[in-house]
């Protein structure tokens, strides 16, 4: 995207040259128009006589001054105005004309259309504070903000700071819309990606805490109207008590900001964003319908997660985007550890052991990187966004905290937030806190862990004598990929017996502490149980793999064990032998089967039929049989499972995801008569998901969809519409709406995920309707790119990949990805690593399918 770009260098130089700054900020809000007002003021120290720029997207610049000259708009140049000939104190003005934006980045504008009110929000991160005001976007140029909003009468306005008295600004013009005015006081020291302003006439609950330094913290949550009669405001407000009571206390430190706010906000991009006492949250977290278990969890973890970055990431921020993973992977280690020692979810590390697949599969890619990895630029900081910066690192963070003791963890951690508050701090400042603390040298440790990219391989080895006690024990680590050393891990083994139930329980349970090739396990020597679990407590970051003999009975009795964390273990061991084609499909879901019968946990068994569902899509050699085998299976287990219960509402919409002809009769007679199974509340919600099945099987219409569309007209029925459209069969209609989705600009976030999610919806079903998407999509990869906002171009570069046609209808989707990466040599960066990692999964769906 050119102009848009900024490289650490430039980053480094502008920081050299930039002292200390100040912002006032004023933009004026509103339900119509394209654009708004805004103005910037700038008042900033520099090494004089240097030159430097402020960065801005505007669609017009009205005025820019420096030091009182007017220095005209042509300065203005690729989306940065350029500044010369600099005093020791600067005073910057920039009059511009902002857009609203309706990609959830910049200034996003939406209108419900449940009701016709008006939101606005900000997304900043990582480089958008620049498509609502002037400014130095880049982490190590802290600042204050003072932000005046003007917005109509009707609407609050929430931002860092406690929301002021609006005050009524005098109506110039007969008829004229009647506006406040909120001036809110300047911020602390923070970076442009952590400030935010929150717009509109939003549902608002509020309560207060009092914090350990004996503050009072007012929170507050907020919604759309419309969506206020779902909001469960306690228990998001109980997440949020338990976790300041968590933090406060390990951190020994007061919450840094003076309130705490979060916002449901609509077509939002990530789970949430961490702003500065003003934490953003996608709406799809406030449920329409009786939520799992596993989506409390996740939306526990989310919270927590947000409010463990007020300390790190907000109150210290990294120097540059090459430490984005430190933030993250902590704020993801530290929500886990929050929820399992903190709140009712107990059992959080067992969900975390689903979602650590992620960080597992990341790191097997060709564009795989350490987890401090290498950002020159922007561009690089957008894509690492992954399971390697969240996942895997808070699975090292874990092992870092098992290495240094958590005492000495937490001291360390105080001690860095006392040295660095309110301003920037690197890897190499964390670190050498922590070797004060616990005396411990971690040059050896970080580069293993730190500095090499990959993942390593553990497999038990067993040896028994004549009467079956074990003999020898060992544990072998390998490296399935270039690039990376062995590590050390600390974990366990756990030895299962089967009772007189026939249930696997634990007999005992070794701590081993893994270094090298083979670790010798002398704990477990002249033992003999039925099953050797390595890594049963899922400590480890590593693919695992069990001896013959206990692989041989987990296989079939992997639903057997008591305790779902071991099941987990098994479970993902398998869908990771999936992947590398060890373990066939119809394997895996045999095996997945016998685990859905007994498992209780609700993360795991919604990762469990995630997993079930990307198997049948795309690594089954015979997708018709393992869907004539799964479909029916599931919906016998909906049928036994418990009237009402979290199970059977999860494994009904399992069951509709892989629904084919055979069972398109029960989805119809389900949908037209309202009603499912006993204890199974048909909601609207349920409602559409027996749409799609219906549409993916081409027993829907365009006069159905419309019917169900009006019924529900809110935000998600308009966008559940263009999904039930996008996922009917037919190669006219699959290319239709793909042109679609690559040409029309209007179309927001939300609809393009929609849009992309309808169109994958049924190709696994019917492949041959994908034929004439394929040349366009790779035909347009480049325009994207260059002319989509960063976010955007990521979601159609993903979403419109035909992951489901490979090794089907004679289509090898490798070939042709391979071709474009040859033809296309100097694309951009970021856009190849995309295209790579698109093309990993087509060349392990063609390895399952045809063993190549």
């Amino acid at each position: 995207m050119p102009g848009k770009n900024l490289t650490k260098i430039e980053a480094q130089t502008r920081q050299n040259v930039i002292g200390k700054v100040a912002y006032t900020v004023q933009v004026e809000l509103s339900e119509n128009g394209e654009t708004f007002p805004s103005r910037t003021v700038i008042d900033f120290e520099a090494e004089a006589g240097a030159s430097t720029f402020v960065d801005l997207i505007a669609p017009k610049v009205r005025s820019i001054q420096l030091n009182g000259q007017d220095l005209g708009t042509d300065c203005y140049r690729d989306s940065r105005i350029e500044l010369s000939d600099l005093k020791a104190e600067n005073h910057l003005e920039v009059v511009a004309d902002c857009a609203y934006m309706h990609t959830g980045e910049g200034a996003h504008r939406f209108t419900d259309p449940a009701d016709g009110l008006t939101y606005v929000y900000t997304q900043f991160e990582v480089p958008d504070a620049r498509r609502v005001f002037a400014c130095f976007e880049q982490p190590d140029l802290k600042a204050t903000y003072q932000f005046n909003v003007s917005v109509p009468a009707s609407w609050t306005v929430l931002s860092n700071m406690d929301t002021p008295e609006p005050e009524s600004l005098k109506v110039e013009r007969a008829g004229e819309e009647k506006k406040n005015l909120f001036r809110f006081a300047p911020t602390p020291l923070l970076s442009s990606y952590i400030t935010a302003l929150v717009a509109g006439p939003y549902h608002s609950v509020k309560s207060v805490l009092t914090s350990i330094d004996g503050r009072t913290i007012p929170l507050g949550v907020y919604c759309r109207q419309s969506l206020a009669k779902y909001l469960d405001a306690d228990f998001v407000f109980e997440q949020t008590i338990a976790g300041f009571r968590f933090y406060e206390s390990r951190f020994a430190r007061p919450y840094p900001f003076s309130k705490y706010d979060q916002i449901f906000v609509p077509e939002y991009n990530a789970g949430a964003m961490e702003n500065a006492g003003c934490i953003t949250f996608r709406d799809e977290y406030i449920f329409r319908t009786k939520p799992s278990g596993a989506q409390l969890e996740q939306l526990t973890n989310t919270i927590l997660h947000e409010l463990a970055h007020m300390w790190f990431g907000d109150l210290v921020t990294m120097k540059w985007w090459d430490d984005l993973w430190l933030n993250e992977s902590f704020a993801e280690f530290m929500s886990y550890w929050c929820m399992a020692e903190g709140t009712s979810f107990s059992d959080a590390w067992t969900g975390f052991t689903m979602r650590k697949v992620w960080g597992v599969n990341c790191d097997q890619l060709p564009t795989t990187h350490p987890i401090v990895a290498p950002i020159t630029d922007l561009a690089d900081v957008e894509v690492n966004f992954d399971g390697i910066t969240y996942s895997k690192g808070a699975c090292v963070l874990r092992q870092l905290v098992a290495y240094v003791g958590e005492h000495n963890f937490l001291v360390a951690l105080h001690n860095y937030f006392a040295q660095h508050e309110y301003s920037n701090a690197t890897l190499a400042d964390f670190l050498g806190e922590l070797e004060k603390t616990s005396e411990r040298s971690l040059k050896d440790w970080s580069k293993v862990w730190l500095l090499q990219a990959g993942i390593t391989q553990l497999e038990s080895r067993i040896e028994r004598d004549k009467d079956g006690k074990v003999s020898s024990f060992e544990i072998l680590q390998s490296l399935p990929q270039e690039g990376t050393s062995l590590r050390p891990h600390a974990t366990t083994v756990g030895a299962y017996d089967f009772d007189a139930n026939g249930k696997l329980c634990l007999a005992r349970r070794a701590d081993v502490d893994i270094k090298g090739e083979v670790t010798a396990v002398p704990g477990l020597v002249g033992t003999k149980h039925d099953v050797y679990v390595l890594n049963d407590q899922d400590l480890a970051y590593a693919k695992i793999r069990f001896d013959k003999d206990s692989w041989n009975l987990l296989h079939t009795h992997v639903g057997g064990f008591v305790d779902s964390l071991p099941r987990a273990v098994v479970m993902c061991a398998a869908w990771d032998m999936v992947r590398d084609g060890d373990l066939s499909a119809s394997k895996y879901l045999e095996m997945a089967l016998g685990a859905l019968k007994h498992e209780s946990n609700s993360s795991v068994l919604s990762g469990i039929l995630r997993h079930i569902q990307g198997a049948l899509c795309y690594y089954a050699a015979n997708p018709d049989g393992a869907q004539r085998m799964l479909a029916p299976a599931l919906q016998a287990l909906a049928e036994d499972a418990q009237p009402g219960s979290d199970r059977q509402r999860q494994l009904v919409r399992a069951f509709l995801q892989v629904a084919g002809a055979r069972e398109v009769q029960t989805v119809k007679d389900w949908f037209e008569n309202a009603s499912v199974l006993d204890g199974v509340n048909v909601d609207t919600d349920l409602r559409w998901d027996m749409l799609f099945a219906l549409a993916a099987n081409g027993q829907a219409n365009a006069d159905m969809i419309r019917k169900m569309a009006e019924s529900d007209d809110t935000i998600t029925g308009r966008e559940n519409a263009f999904l039930a459209h996008a996922a009917l069969p037919g190669r006219e209609n699959k290319a239709q709406w793909a042109q679609r989705v690559l040409e029309d600009t209007s179309l927001t976030n939300g609809q393009i995920d929609a849009l992309t999610a309808g169109i994958a919806r049924s190709l696994w079903l019917q492949p041959a309707d994908g034929a004439d998407m394929i040349e366009p999509y790779f035909a347009a990869l480049g325009d994207i790119w260059d002319q989509r906002t960063m976010h955007i171009a990521e979601s159609l570069v993903g979403g419109l990949y035909p992951l489901a046609l490979q090794s089907r209808e004679g289509f090898d989707l490798v070939e042709r990805t391979e071709r474009w990466l040859a033809e296309n040599p100097d694309a951009d960066k970021a856009l190849r690593r995309l295209v790579l990692e698109e093309l990993d999964g087509a060349r392990r769906s063609r390895r399952a399918r045809t063993g190549k």
